[in-house]
This record gives C-alpha cells, structure tokens and sequence, in this order.
C-alpha cells in the first residue's frame, strides 16, 4: 500500500504544471469534448508508466543493492532538483494529428511523457518499491489525480493553483527519498 499511496502522491505533485498538463488545458480548449481526452489521457500513461515500471524491475535484477541504491538515491535528488524547473509545452508535443481526440490525446500525452519527470520517477519508484503493480497504479492515478481537473475545468484551474508551492513540496518529498535511500534508511 505504501508504494501506490508515494507513487500517487508524487506523481499528482509532480503533475501540477507540467507540460502534460498544460497539453491537457490545450486539448480541452481545442476541442472541448474531456472524456475522450480524459480516457487518452489514461491509456497514454497506463502504456507509458507500464513501460518504465517495467525498466524499473529491470534494473532491480540487473544491478547490485549497493549500486542501485547510489543510483536510486542520486536519482531522487535529481528529481528535486527537475522539479524546480518550470515545464512548458512546445507546440510539436500539442499534436497535429488527425486521429480525432481520443487517439491525438494517445499520442500526444505518450509522446510528452517519454522522458519526462513522472516516467522517470516511475522507473526509479518501481525499482525502490519492488512491486510494480502498485506503483504503475499509483503512478497512472496520481496522473489522472492532476490531469483530469484540468480537463473538466480547463484554465480558470491552472491560474488559481500555486504552481511553485506544489513543486517545491513535490521537491521536498524526492529529496527526502534521496537521502533515505541514500542513507540505507530504506532499501532500494
């Protein structure tokens, strides 16, 4: 339970102004119809959190407890430091396709996901956690946790959220990370 709970909160922390959810603001007020944006947006980030998760589990068998927990805990430390940078949306990732808005929201949130904060700190969540599952929810759900609001209510949202506050607590959280799994106060 731990890990879904860390995984969604993170994530639903880490999602506030990010460029996923500025692309969910533009979906929303180009086409103005949220549930297909809404159930792409689920299905982008199911496929794509599936993927690192599974990276995540990856790297557990392959490396060493001590390596992976360098790793994990400077990874953390790196995800603080990520999350003080603003994020903003280039117009290449608002998508032009002509998949209509389900399958342009697919593509567009899969693609802006690839590398992003919350597909790397999926990656480094599973490998911590070692259970996948749980966090790939958690991960999903803090996801939708930020995205679906800013569908269904689209930028009155955004302007009245304090964007550096919720990055700078989402911050703090991997920080902490860092330094326990540093410290060997939890292993990896």
């Amino acid at each position: 339970m731990e890990a879904f709970l860390v995984s969604t909160g993170i994530v639903a922390l880490a999602e506030i102004g990010d460029k996923t959810q500025l692309l969910a603001l533009f979906l929303a007020a180009r086409w103005r119809r949220p549930w297909p944006i809404i159930a792409g947006i689920f299905v982008a980030t199911l496929v794509n959190h599936g993927l690192a998760g599974a990276v995540g589990a990856w790297l557990t068998q392959v490396l060493g407890p001590d390596a992976l927990r360098w790793i994990l805990g400077i990874s953390f430390i790196a995800m603080a430091a990520w999350m003080l940078v603003p994020d903003k949306l280039e117009e290449a990732q608002a998508g032009k396709w002509r998949l209509g808005v389900f399958g342009t929201t697919v593509l567009a949130f899969f693609l802006a996901e690839m590398g992003d904060k919350t597909q790397i700190a999926t990656v480094a969540l599973v490998a911590r956690f070692h259970d996948y599952l749980a966090v790939v929810a958690g991960t999903t759900l803090g996801m939708m946790i930020a995205n679906a609001p800013a569908v269904m209510l689209g930028d009155r949202m955004a302007h009245r959220l304090p964007v550096r506050l919720v990055h700078a607590v989402a911050a703090l959280i991997f920080a902490c990370l860092g330094v326990a799994t540093l410290l060997g106060l939890f292993g990896p």
